[in-house]
């Protein structure tokens, strides 16, 4: 049985990151990574393979390089079970590999509901993070030209637009009354359906799907109204669902929605055992609830935590839970939100107070290629701690939303966002009189002291 201090199952960005952490903090471990894909993809890339990177080959992770640079060990091959008593791990081939510590990097899979009429016909896809099936699928897609896409998060949306791009004509299925709809709220969503609907996508909201029809091959789908869209492809984007069935196979537990349970260090309940990424399971920075987010960006956090800690608890968790945070873009426009919306903070119960301003991410703003900029801020109205932002801009959004998620994860307040020092320039931020981020925060303060 071939043997290693440390075992990753899977390399995607979770298990990538965690065997680089582990390896940085313990260089005298050997670590091997076990992976089943001969490459593996940049996940958040995908969407981007139909058009602007035109192949998978353009989208892959420059992983071997970083494990052989990082004297990782890389096994291409499927593990098919885990013994615990045993420590060890077999593949599909039957060859074994013994671990002092294991960590759980499996991923998610697409959901196609059983429930779906159609769903096994040919040229129903969904959106795997597997390079074989998604070459053939753009070669399927090739000879398609009216594709319908169900399902308007963050995955189908991009992907909407890159196939308009292509030059296909595309009809977006949301069952939700706006696009987009569990990540914005209502004000911030409209605005990217005009956005996506003036690149050519037709939007079909608030009504589900009936059926997808066809003898072999699709020909279209039936909405619950009664309408038929007609379509050559169509393309499933209604969640993932986590890979966890490694470890339930090895009697760890779950959570009801099939989340590995973890701790606040990743480890599973046996000691030996950690799960990160998609497949791990996460809690709600503000409520402690179960929080089903499957960012790449959260995966990272959360192996670096593990990979730190795989022998002894070297590094203290500081933080309490899962922040929330998205970005996106549609042409030169960008889209982020981070923490609670003014939705989500209602429904919990969260008594909260909101500010809005508009201004532009350049100053003056005749300045070539400026953009308007518009921050949306949900604070605690009695602690004054910012609770979420969203934020509609030029492409310098994503990183306006990651300075978002640093504050309300630090619990910053009303005061301490007016007095903080920022940095400005005319080519790269909005003016320091006007910046957006503090404007929408003084529009809270008066609101707090009732002069608005």
């Amino acid at each position: 049985m071939n043997q290693a201090d440390v075992i990753v199952i899977g390399s995607s960005a979770a298990g990538l990151v965690a065997a680089i952490t582990g390896k940085n903090a313990n260089p005298d471990k050997k670590i091997t990574v076990i992976r089943k894909e001969e490459k593996t993809l940049v996940p958040c890339g995908i969407p981007y393979i139909f058009e602007s990177v035109k192949s998978t080959e353009n989208d892959l992770m420059p992983s071997e390089k970083m494990f052989d640079t990082a004297g990782i060990d890389l096994v291409v091959g499927e593990v098919v079970s885990v013994n615990r008593d045993e420590k060890s791990c077999t593949l599909r081939s039957g060859e074994k590999f013994g671990y002092d510590k294991l960590v759980l990097a499996t991923g998610s899979k697409p959901t196609k509901p059983s429930w779906l009429k159609g769903a096994e016909l040919q040229n129903v896809f969904t959106v795997p993070k597997d390079k074989v099936y998604l070459d053939a699928m753009q070669v399927s897609l090739a000879d398609c030209n009216k594709v319908v896409v169900i399902g308007a998060g963050f995955i189908g949306v991009e992907l909407s637009d890159e196939l308009v791009k292509s030059g296909k004509e595309v009809v977006l299925v949301e069952k939700l009354p706006n696009i987009l709809a569990l990540a914005f709220d209502e004000d911030i969503a409209v605005r990217i359906e005009e956005l996506l609907s003036s690149r050519g996508v037709s939007l079909k909201t608030g009504i589900g799907v009936q059926e997808i029809f066809g003898d072999t091959r699709v020909t279209g789908v039936r909405l619950e109204n009664g309408e038929t869209l007609p379509a050559d492809a169509v393309i499933l984007s209604i969640g993932y669902k986590p890979d966890s069935s490694l470890a339930i196979d090895a009697g760890l537990s779950v959570s009801e929605t099939g989340f590995i349970k973890v701790d606040e260090y990743m480890r599973t309940e046996d000691p030996d055992i950690f799960a990160v990424g998609d497949c791990a399971e996460k809690r709600d920075f503000f409520t402690r609830k179960q929080n089903p987010v499957m960012l790449a960006s959260t995966a990272c956090a959360e192996a670096r935590t593990a990979g730190i800690n795989l022998f002894k608890l070297s590094v203290v968790k500081t933080f309490n839970g899962t922040l929330s945070i998205f970005a996106t873009a549609l042409g030169d426009t960008g889209f982020g939100v981070a923490g609670l919306t003014e939705k989500k903070a209602r429904e919990e119960g969260f008594d909260i107070v909101t500010g809005v301003f508009e201004g532009t991410d350049k100053h003056p703003g005749t300045l070539p290629g400026t953009h308007k900029q518009m921050v949306k801020l949900i604070f605690g109205n009695e602690s004054g701690i910012l609770l979420g932002g969203e934020v509609i801009g030029g492409l310098s959004v994503g990183e306006l939303t990651n300075m978002i998620g640093f504050i309300i994860q630090n619990r910053m307040n009303v005061n301490s966002i007016l007095t903080s020092q920022i940095g400005t320039h005319p080519l790269l931020t909005a003016s320091p009189a006007g910046y957006p981020l503090l404007k929408a925060t003084g529009v809270v303060a008066r609101k707090r002291i009732g002069l608005l």
